[in-house]
């Protein structure tokens, strides 16, 4: 691959992995905003609670949408570090745009590790969601699946710069 063939390809890259982080973003802003209201207001409707079945605040407000359903059996239900699985989220999209605007390989490693990690805690919080919650949640889903993609983009980005680094020796 020449030079700018590879520039073009981490380009397309970097600017997909901003867009797919941007939705992650938003999805997360969103769950928050649903799991506050929902707290707030024991009415409150959200757009994704469908059914009894398809609850999206069903799932926020749950134990496993705090710390993970983990931190608060840790630290206690109070601690600092129990926060809505949305804010880590939030940084967590943040991070991937600011490491994928580091133009080296070793921060594209340091991403694809982030990534991997990303895909653990999505297929953690899906058997959760049902096979102990029992229910199905299109945010939650929809940011397994912006997850997924990252993992491929970054898979992709290392192997270019990998591979054109090698060419370069």
């Amino acid at each position: 691959m020449a030079r700018s063939e590879v520039v073009r390809e981490l380009k397309r890259l970097r600017l997909f992995m901003h867009l797919l982080s941007g939705i992650g973003i938003m999805l997360s802003l969103y769950a928050l905003y649903v799991e506050v209201s929902k707290e707030s207001d024991g009415n409150y409707q959200a757009m994704c609670d469908i059914s009894p079945s398809i609850s999206c605040s069903k799932v926020f407000t749950s134990k496993y949408g705090r710390g993970f359903g983990i931190i608060g059996g840790l630290l206690g239900h109070d601690h600092i570090l129990n926060q809505p699985n949305s804010i880590p989220g939030i940084l967590f999209y943040v991070l991937i745009v600011v490491t994928g605007e580091i133009k080296n390989l070793r921060a594209a490693k340091v991403q694809k590790i982030l990534l991997f990690f990303s895909n653990f805690m999505s297929l953690y919080l899906a058997y959760l969601l049902y096979f102990v919650l029992h229910d199905f949640c299109i945010v939650c889903v929809s940011t397994y699946i912006i997850n997924l993609l990252l993992t491929l983009c970054g898979f992709r980005r290392v192997s270019v710069l990998q591979n054109f680094r090698k060419k370069v020796k």
